[in-house]
Formats: C-alpha cells, sequence, structure tokens
C-alpha cells in the first residue's frame, strides 16, 4: 500500500516536465520557421540548341524583415563556359504568411554557345549577410541537326541586289523640299518687310478726294466754330487759319505752298492774279506773321475781317468741279499695329518659320540617307 502511494505522486512531476517542454517548444518554432530560408535555382528545360535562350529563375523564401541580397548579373556576363546571360527579365516580390515571410523570384535569359554537357555552378545569395548556395544545375546543348543527305536543299549565297528606283519611295523627300522652298520664299518675305518696317498686310482705306475748296470751306467753319481768337490764343487762331489757307493754294494752283514765307507765296500768286486781288490775301499774312512772330495782339473784329477775306479769297479762286467728270478716289494705308508690336511679331514669325524649316530640311535628308542606304 506505502508503494503505491509513492508512484502516484511522481506522476504529476513527469506531467509539469512535459507540459514546460512544449511550451519551449511551441516558442522556439515560429522563431525557427521565421529564420527559415529557401534558395533555389531553376532552368525551364536542361537542354537547349546552341544559341537558343532559356529563362533561368532564381526563387528565394525568407522572413519579409530580412535583408536579402540577389546576384548582380550583368548581360553577356558568363555563368560557365560558353553560357551566359543575355538579359534580365525583372525581380518579382511576393508577401506570404499574411506579410511575415516573403519570396523573391530572379529571372534571366541564358543562351549557350557550344555542343557540350556544362555544370552551372551553385548560384549564391546573402540573407541577413549569411550566405545561401543553390545546387548545381546540368545543361545540355546539342548541336543543330545538318541535312548531309540531301545536299541539292541547300543554295549558295546571294549575290548584292540594288533596288530598282521608285519615284513612289522619293515623293516624301520631294514634298518636304516642295515645303522648304516655300518657307524659305516666306521667311524671306517677312524679313524684308521687317527691314524695311512695313506690315506684312496692308489695308487700305478708299475715299472719294473732295476738291480743294471744299476741304478748305470745311476747315475754316471749324475754326470758326471753335472761336480761339477770342480768347488769348490768336496766335493759335492765326497758325490754323494760314495753315488751311497754304494747303488750298498748294492743291489750287500746284506749287508748295506749305514750304514757302507769306511773302514767296504772294509773289507766285502775282503770276496768276492782279495785285488788287491780292491785297485782301496780303494783309491777312502780314496780321498772321504779325502775330505769330512778333506777339501781335488784335481785335475781334479785326480777326473777323481776315476769316471774311479768306473766305472770299477761297471763293474767288476756287475751280469748279466737272458733274460729269470721273470721282477720284484716294487711297489711304492703315497701320495694323504699332511699330514695336508689328517688329516683334514679325520676329516670332521668322523664328517659328525658320525652326520648322529646320525640323522639315532635317527629315527630309534622314529619309533621303534612308533610302540611298
Amino acid at each position: 500500500m506505502k508503494r503505491i502511494i509513492i508512484e502516484t505522486a511522481r506522476r504529476p512531476y513527469s506531467f509539469l516536465r512535459g507540459v514546460l517542454w512544449g511550451f519551449v517548444f511551441l516558442a522556439l518554432f515560429p522563431l525557427s520557421g521565421a529564420a527559415q530560408v529557401i534558395f533555389e535555382a531553376r532552368i525551364d528545360t536542361l537542354v537547349l540548341l546552341i544559341g537558343e535562350q532559356r529563362e533561368l529563375t532564381l526563387d528565394v523564401t525568407c522572413g519579409s524583415k530580412q535583408k536579402l541580397k540577389m546576384p548582380d548579373f550583368k548581360p553577356m556576363q558568363p555563368l560557365a563556359q560558353d553560357v551566359e546571360i543575355v538579359d534580365l527579365l525583372g525581380t518579382d516580390t511576393t508577401l506570404l504568411d499574411e506579410g511575415k515571410r516573403m519570396q523573391v523570384l530572379q529571372r534571366y535569359t541564358i543562351t549557350a554557345w557550344d555542343s557540350t554537357f556544362v555544370l552551372l555552378p551553385p548560384f549564391e545569395v546573402e540573407v541577413d549577410g549569411q550566405p545561401y548556395q543553390s545546387k548545381q544545375l546540368a545543361l545540355k546543348v546539342l548541336t543543330v541537326p545538318v541535312d548531309t543527305v540531301h545536299v541539292d536543299q541547300f543554295f549558295p549565297n546571294k549575290d548584292i541586289q540594288n533596288n530598282p528606283f521608285s519615284w513612289d519611295d522619293w515623293k516624301p523627300v520631294l514634298w518636304f523640299a516642295g515645303i522648304n522652298q516655300l518657307l524659305a520664299i516666306l521667311l524671306l518675305w517677312i524679313y524684308s518687310r521687317w527691314r524695311e518696317n512695313k506690315p506684312l498686310i496692308r489695308i487700305i482705306r478708299r475715299k472719294v478726294k473732295l476738291p480743294a475748296h471744299q476741304v478748305a470751306m470745311t476747315e475754316i467753319e471749324r475754326i470758326k466754330s471753335e472761336r480761339n481768337w477770342t480768347s488769348e490764343d490768336s496766335k493759335e487762331y492765326y497758325t490754323q487759319l494760314t495753315d488751311t489757307l497754304r494747303t488750298y493754294i498748294k492743291e489750287r494752283f500746284g506749287f508748295n505752298a506749305t514750304e514757302m514765307t507769306s511773302s514767296e507765296i504772294i509773289e507766285r500768286l502775282l503770276e496768276v492774279q492782279d495785285e488788287q486781288a491780292l491785297a485782301e490775301l496780303r494783309q491777312l499774312f502780314t496780321t498772321a506773321d504779325l502775330v505769330k512772330f512778333a506777339k501781335w495782339t488784335t481785335l475781334t473784329g479785326e480777326n473777323d475781317a481776315n476769316l471774311v477775306n479768306a473766305i472770299e479769297f477761297i471763293n474767288q479762286t476756287k475751280q469748279e468741279v466737272d458733274p460729269n467728270a470721273p470721282t477720284e478716289i484716294v487711297e489711304v494705308p492703315e497701320e495694323v499695329k504699332q511699330s514695336q508690336k508689328r517688329s516683334f511679331a514679325m520676329k516670332v514669325a521668322m523664328f517659328v518659320i525658320a525652326a520648322v524649316a529646320l525640323v522639315f530640311i532635317a527629315y527630309a535628308i534622314y529619309l533621303a540617307i534612308d533610302l540611298i542606304h
């Protein structure tokens, strides 16, 4: 009875020891799983012909927080004798186990240049600074089969043949050359207009030319309506009045009265008019010269008399227009923009046209060289 009690007392201690070891195993298992690294290298096929290309894949599975360093292969880098890297196809990363682990796939294109059996050396990656190697890969390279029995199916090399000349092939070049010619003409025309400071488009306003006496009488009516002579600005009044008469005399008698002195105008008019007809006009010019140059002060009645003298001179010397004569039309040019804005616009236009022309020339040369070769 005593022995049975002792064995029963020992069983709880064994049970507790087993539970403790179970907790230790469960605590260490995730750590060991997280640190587990799986590295595999594989080729989509182990047999290929000389010059054929195959895909090499490096597959690494490790913890997502671990630092992974993959091989840094470059194109044309040899892996073994007569086996080399052609190109890097890219790297794919996939998270596993709810982001705790990751799988990295790095793909390469490889080829071989000799018929042989090759053992590729193990590939190596580093995880947290610790190296891991893959297994060796065997690669069987076969030569291209050649039919040596039916030799009549092989043909010798062809001689170099020149392509027949076709205008259709040269049409784009000719079109671009023609466009460049038009652009060059347009560029030269804009440049000439810019040098002469002329607008690109000349807008013409047409109006009927009125007789000289009608133009003069209209101007005198304007001066009369303003009545500047009633103020102290009698100089401005006589300046406008004599300028109107000078313009009328120029249009009516055909000599440039606007550039002549008062005495010179009277002397020229004496050739077609008598002294008595010009006495009042002479008095008007004399008074105007005194007001403009000697600061002469005139009275209102004197100003009115001179205005009447001007009107009488125009009425006495006016030339009536034949109603059956054709109407004379005067063309008056109008500027589109100010000179500075026009010059800037011309410069911008020349720059744009020159740039487009250079692009067309370069493209035409490129097409011509491509056709020649």
